[in-house]
């Protein structure tokens, strides 16, 4: 039945990636910072993903509260402490952070010994959706690890009466019950989804309610698509940008590994009714949670007008791509510049150095026979048009890139400092590389 109602395959999947038409951001004005504080545990831990069967042992990012939505404000200066309780040396990772050199893995921070804390503080100059997870060093290792949100709200009011997070992830199950990490062979294992940490969710809704969903993919390899049945879908930002709003595709929202995705849904089910949400991972749909309508009084006679955009978040209207230092990137295959976390150093030469200000444009090669993950750290990027004449009007951190295929993006390097950029295959034994590149 689920697949009837969502029916895509790889390359719809992964062309659902760039069909969105958003507006162009403009830039804002931050408030007056607040000092917030955030300590994060990495320990042991474990998750229920069969019924009846045991949990599963897994090293967990745990927080201050199991809500899956570390919650702050735009403008605040968070301090982020990190305790690990880990056997194995560790390191926060960073999906929507910008312009912070000082938070940056690897390049910056070094990994943090078994025992060992450290505190670092992040001015949170940007509202969105963000995500942190140890899995840049986590290839390979005993036990997956799962990842966090990060929510920093707007400083103004926005148009929806509820504020959601919806982390979704996979895991890969022996049939002992055993969760095995990426960069493993997963031969033999059972993929298992999970919503929020759990394999189906239950969302309570009222009839005319508007839910704000912070979508997030924290799948370790997958592209993934999800669907609200029943229900249009209002995208209004991606990878932790505002959005000019649109509504998703055939109401399907679909996130590369790592992406993020805001959309407002209007719950227009009738009192005691419910909607399904799927997901589609490119082989199948599956339900993995619902919207529950109560039976109460609908919160108003009918639904809300169009939400207007969410507030800027600063990023540039324009990018000069007349004076633009322009770099040929492959990814995929053997290629000897690219490095395992474990091997990764500084001293290595970067993929290219650029003066403060300038804009970049990158091309990216994908010459494997699979699709490619590419995230830029420190910087948000626009997809160029295939004529390289414009821009797609909308900013990612993420983009998913199919075999054969070469994507053009565009960034303005801003903040000086050594940034990472990643790579991996979609598929759950190819490792993460890494290389870096140099803002002066």
């Amino acid at each position: 039945m689920a697949d009837r109602v969502l029916r895509l395959d790889r390359r719809e999947l992964m062309a659902g990636l760039g069909a969105a038409v958003l507006g162009p951001a403009m830039p804002g004005i931050v408030a007056a910072q607040e000092r917030a504080s955030l300590v994060l545990h990495a320990r042991p831990g474990f998750i229920a993903l069969h019924p009846g069967a045991p949990n599963a042992p897994i090293w967990s990012l745990q927080g201050p509260a199991p809500d899956p939505g570390l919650r702050f404000k735009r403008g605040d200066e968070l301090a982020i402490t990190l305790q690990n309780e880990l056997p194995v040396p560790t390191v926060l990772n960073w999906h929507g952070i910008d312009g912070v050199p000082a938070a940056e893995p690897l390049a910056a921070r070094p990994l943090l010994a078994p025992g060992a804390q450290e505190t670092l503080v992040i001015p949170l100059r940007r509202s969105g959706t963000f995500m942190c997870d140890l899995r840049l060093v986590g290839d390979g290792q005993a036990r997956p690890s799962p990842a966090r949100a990060l929510v920093v709200g707007e400083s103004e009011a926005t148009a929806a009466d509820r504020d959601e997070v919806l982390l979704i992830e996979d895991w890969r199950l022996r049939a002992d019950g055993t969760a095995i990490a990426p960069g493993t062979d997963p031969k033999g294992t059972t993929p298992v989804y999970t919503i929020n940490g759990q394999t189906t969710l239950d969302i309570p809704v009222r009839t005319h309610e508007r839910l704000r969903f912070r979508l997030i993919n924290g799948c370790q390899r997958t592209v993934i698509a999800v669907k609200f049945e029943g229900h249009d879908v209002r995208v209004m930002a991606m990878d932790s940008a505002p959005a000019e709003p649109f509504l998703a595709r055939g109401g399907a929202l679909v996130l590369a590994p790592g992406g993020r995705v805001d959309a407002f849904i209007d719950a227009t089910v009738p009192p005691g009714s419910a909607s399904a949400i799927l997901l589609h991972d490119g082989t199948e749909a599956r339900p993995i949670g619902r919207l529950v309508a109560s039976r109460d009084q609908p919160v108003r006679d009918a639904p809300l007008p169009a939400a207007p955009p969410l507030p800027s978040n600063g990023l540039p209207a324009r990018l000069d791509l007349k004076n633009a230092l322009r770099i040929d990137v492959t990814l995929g295959g053997r290629q000897a510049d690219w490095v395992a976390p474990a091997n990764f150093a500084v001293s290595a030469a970067p993929v290219f150095r650029a003066k403060a200000g300038r804009t970049v444009v990158l091309a990216l090669t994908n010459r494997a026979d699979t699709p490619e993950v590419f995230h830029l750290h420190g910087h948000h990027f626009r997809v160029l048009d295939r004529l390289d004449d414009g821009w797609k009007p909308f900013w990612l951190d993420t983009l998913a890139i199919e075999p054969g295929q070469t994507q053009r993006i565009a960034f303005a390097a801003e903040v000086a400092g050594r940034w990472l950029l990643e790579t991996m295959a979609t598929d759950w034994a190819a490792p993460r590389l890494l290389r870096w590149y140099g803002v002066e």
